[in-house]
């Protein structure tokens, strides 16, 4: 397994600068050897201008130039050119609705089957799945298919929280991954809280914070893993 991915539950923890946590992680992810990332903003439904040049700023402040997908006439050139590629948080369903409207799902995925690192946060990470149905977003556009890039076997629900709002009736987080499962009963789903990330590279995985994460499966009870557990069930 040549693929490596540095997935994200979020980019911001409360309180902190734009992409404060993760920046070291990013950094010694990419390493020297790389020198431009490939960013696409299409998750962001407001303004992919403005994303763009707030990811960049955090980014070059690492030593990384930055070019985005939305800036051009041949997305796919840009696609098979890059060096790494970065996918930002907002809304999944846009995401992948863009993404099949450029025509990059395919090849993001063999780009980075074949060894470009991915860092992707929420949408992002949602999205390296292989379907978006594990989203919290609303979907706000159809997209053609809720398939995803396909990147890991497993599904990620970002933004994890056992928490449950005083005085609220609605449904817990892990209500709705119960549900999905009984849907879905053959796929493992991960309750990324905010703040921690899964690294991916040499066919094996790593968290990365100090939050655990939740491991679901059909039938089975929930497990929650610490940073040093072996996470390679995921693979």
């Amino acid at each position: 397994m040549n693929k490596r991915l540095l997935l994200l539950s979020n980019s911001t923890n409360y309180g902190e600068e734009y992409l404060s946590y993760p920046r070291q992680e990013i950094k010694a992810f990419l390493g020297a050897s790389i020198k431009k990332v490939l960013f696409i903003p299409f998750a962001n439904v407001i303004s992919y201008d403005g994303i763009t040049e707030k990811v960049g700023k955090v980014f070059q402040e690492l030593g990384y130039g930055i070019d985005s997908v939305h800036s051009t006439l041949n997305p796919r050139a840009l696609v098979e050119n890059a060096e790494a590629i970065v996918v930002s948080g907002g809304n999944t369903f846009h995401l992948v609705h863009r993404l099949h409207e450029a025509g990059i799902i395919d090849i993001i995925r063999e780009k980075v089957n074949n060894g470009t690192p991915y860092i992707g946060w929420s949408a992002g990470s949602n999205v390296a799945c292989p379907t978006i149905k594990t989203t919290n977003d609303m979907p706000i556009i159809e997209p053609m298919s809720f398939e995803g890039l396909n990147l890991v076997p497993f599904q990620i629900n970002p933004h994890y929280t056992d928490g449950v709002v005083p005085d609220h009736n609605g449904e817990t987080r892990e209500s709705r991954i119960e549900e999905f499962l009984a849907v879905n009963p053959n796929i493992t789903v991960v309750g990324l809280p905010e703040g921690t990330i899964l690294k991916i590279e040499n066919s094996s995985v790593k968290l990365i914070g100090d939050k655990n994460i939740v491991v679901f499966k059909s039938g089975e009870a929930r497990k929650e893993y610490g940073k040093g557990a072996d996470l390679n069930i995921l693979l």
